[in-house]
């Protein structure tokens, strides 16, 4: 046994005696003060994922969901656009259309969701509606003008006009294939951030990020695309344009992160989630269409990637992709900008700080003689 000076054995150290400082130091080692904050940061971020989601779904109610409306007469058709716009709530937007046959046009050109066609002779009304839109849309117009009739006295007859397909389940597919995509970008660019540096060290690094990430939108694109279609039969629609749809999803959410992560290092990848998932995946209307959500969800809905990659993908599969050039261009803006800031990021690292540059004054003359 070993002892001191004075022949006694050792005491414990001063930090142990009571147990209370050794274990405080423990903790200290065990969870660092930036692990802690970032403990904060996923709470955060856990409890704005449950209020987002249940905010955006516990209670929906429909708002201005636009319908056509045709009669025989024009005054007939201005009549009952005027009677159905004064519904409580204003769960409808109604505006007249010359005849059926431009009703239903407005319906497959993504302008209207619905359309109510007047029958004269006490026939059944037709409510023209189109699940592929998204089933929980057409229900909410079914029983609001269901109800609405029935004030009137009046009968209604439903026709799906651009159902969904056998495969696709109350039109989700499309919209889990959209959060599939963008899972996939944002875990390509942690995966690169992670790997190597959640900022690139220069710019070349940056791009060639940016290209291994290209190269794995154009891949998992068309996977995705060729799985929910000729695979799973899920949806119908060309799967070169779901493709091209895919790989421009895959790179924006990627793009996004990436550029987070240049300005905010590991913690961009938290708001990228933020982002994409906690506001974007509710916003989307995937589960309720836009009609159907809070007004706060309804109107960053169609900005965000989710938003705009779901109701691009609905109108490639069903709609002959009318309607989805606005949110084309929505992602192609998310994607250029994501990428210019990484690149920008880059920049500023790889340029030399003032501590670097050369002191002025004359050269020297060390290891020189003079001739």
């Amino acid at each position: 046994m070993t002892r001191t000076s004075n022949g006694a054995p050792p005491g414990p150290p001063p930090a142990d005696r009571d147990g209370s400082q050794g274990f405080l130091a423990e903790v200290k080692d065990a969870v660092s003060v930036r692990a802690a904050v970032l403990v904060f940061g996923v709470l955060a971020l856990q409890l704005a994922f449950i209020t987002s989601y249940i905010g955006a779904f516990h209670k929906p109610e429909p708002h201005r969901i636009p319908l056509a409306v045709a009669a025989p007469s024009a005054r007939t058709a201005e009549q009952t656009a005027d009677r159905l716009s004064a519904l409580p709530g204003d769960p409808l937007d109604p505006r007249t259309a010359a005849d059926e046959a431009s009703a239903r046009r407005q319906i497959e050109n993504r302008d209207v969701d619905g359309a109510l066609i007047v029958v004269p002779g006490g026939a059944p009304d037709r409510l023209l509606v189109a699940s592929a839109s998204g089933a929980s849309l057409a229900d909410a117009l079914v029983e609001t003008v269901g109800r609405a009739e029935e004030a009137e006295g009046r009968s209604l007859e439903v026709v799906d006009v651009v159902p969904d397909a056998p495969g696709d389940a109350r039109g989700l597919s499309s919209f889990y294939l959209v959060v599939g995509w963008c899972v996939g970008g944002y875990l390509c660019a942690a995966i690169l951030a992670i790997s190597a540096g959640a900022r690139p060290a220069n710019i070349h690094r940056a791009l060639i990020r940016l290209g291994a990430l290209l190269l794995y939108s154009i891949v998992t694109g068309l996977l995705g695309a060729v799985i929910a279609g000729p695979v799973l039969d899920a949806l119908p629609g060309s799967v070169p344009a779901l493709w091209g749809l895919g790989s421009l999803l895959v790179f924006t959410v990627g793009a996004i992160t990436l550029a987070l992560q240049g300005l905010a290092g590991i913690v961009g990848i938290g708001l990228a989630i933020l982002l994409v998932v906690v506001l974007g995946n509710p916003s989307a209307g995937g589960a309720y269409p836009y009609p159907l959500l809070p007004p706060f969800w309804r109107e960053i809905g169609p900005a965000l990637p989710p938003g705009a990659g779901t109701f691009a993908a609905r109108s490639i599969a069903y709609f002959r992709g009318n309607g989805a050039g606005g949110p084309m261009l929505v992602l192609a803006g998310w994607s250029v900008a994501g990428a210019l800031i990484t690149a920008v990021c880059a920049l500023r690292r790889d340029a030399p700080s003032p501590a670097d540059a050369p002191e002025s004054g004359p050269p020297s003359t060390a290891g020189r003689t003079d001739g």
